[in-house]
């Protein structure tokens, strides 16, 4: 077995110009209880950070609001200068205590995140900046304006949206190539399936966020868990293994704050499903998103 496995998840070229091993590592779950503050083992979060390049994951995808702020200043201080390695982040969303996220998309406030974006990392121009929500109290051709000027200016390199629609992205693309869309998927969340299709048909990167979850359908003694013993896995890692074989546009980015299930989460990549076992998983997953709608 590799001791790069996440190399075994096969590349994506972000933006046509940044190689990127497909999976990645989200460092949301670096802070504290609620995404809010420090993490209470900051040695181990640190362990976390360290073990990525060991791993072989190259890119890594943050945001301002972790913390707020927590998460980028880790990276900083963990993987600074980042050698090889793409470092996507956030904004648009403030924080008002543990759990809670306000979007703001004010030009202004926008301008802001990036500015003091850049600061925290130590770079002068972010690879990848993804608006992390569309708020729907300011014109959004405001915000997408906003974000092209910094584009153009040379303070980001490539831009992504988060929980878009179709028509939303196609809207933003008059104002800048979207080359990233993050949005809720996983194998039994199935609403931006349309949005996958799209963004395959588009060279378009699609980064699930909670794409470990599989539901009822990990629940012990069923297909997922028979799968995953076929494998000698665990049920996340099969539901992992099932998203990165979903699309070959598909960059998930699983996040922890612990080195076991850092290495538990990226030997995902090497396992190989059956395209039998995949077909399986994937009807029991729409059918489960289906019950999960009904109700």
């Amino acid at each position: 077995m590799t001791t790069l496995p996440a190399h075994a998840s096969g590349t994506f070229m972000l933006g046509g110009d940044l190689p990127v091993y497909r999976l990645g590592f989200g460092a949301m779950r670096i802070t504290g209880t609620g995404i809010w503050g420090e993490p209470e083992d900051p040695a181990e979060a640190m362990r976390v950070l360290h073990r990525l390049p060991e791993l072989g994951i190259n890119f890594i995808d943050t945001a301002d609001s972790y913390g707020p702020f927590v998460s980028e200043d880790l990276l900083r201080d963990g993987l600074h200068p980042y050698k090889d390695v793409v470092i996507a982040t956030k904004g648009g969303l403030t924080r008002h205590g543990p759990n809670i996220w306000r979007p703001v998309g004010t030009p202004d406030y926008l301008r802001q995140c990036v500015m003091m974006s850049l600061r925290r990392l130590k770079v002068e121009r972010i690879d990848l900046w993804q608006l992390h929500r569309i708020d729907g109290k300011v014109d959004r051709e405001a915000q997408f304006q906003v974000i092209a000027d910094m584009q153009r200016e040379g303070l980001i390199r490539h831009v992504g949206l988060s929980e878009v629609s179709i028509e939303e992205i196609e809207a933003a693309r008059q104002f800048f190539p979207v080359v990233s869309v993050q949005n809720l998927y996983n194998l039994v969340a199935r609403q931006s399936e349309a949005v996958l299709d799209y963004c395959e048909r588009e060279n378009i990167a699609f980064i699930p966020w909670f794409p470990l979850a599989a539901g009822n359908l990990a629940n012990e003694g069923g297909v997922l868990d028979g799968i995953a013993k076929k494998l000698n896995a665990t049920p996340s890692q099969v539901a992992l293994a099932w998203v990165l074989k979903r699309s070959p546009v598909m960059l998930p980015i699983p996040g922890t704050g612990k080195v076991k299930h850092l290495d538990e989460n990226t030997h995902a990549a090497t396992l190989t499903l059956s395209d039998e076992d995949f077909a399986t998983l994937d009807a029991l997953g729409k059918a489960e998103h289906e019950r999960g709608r009904a109700n």
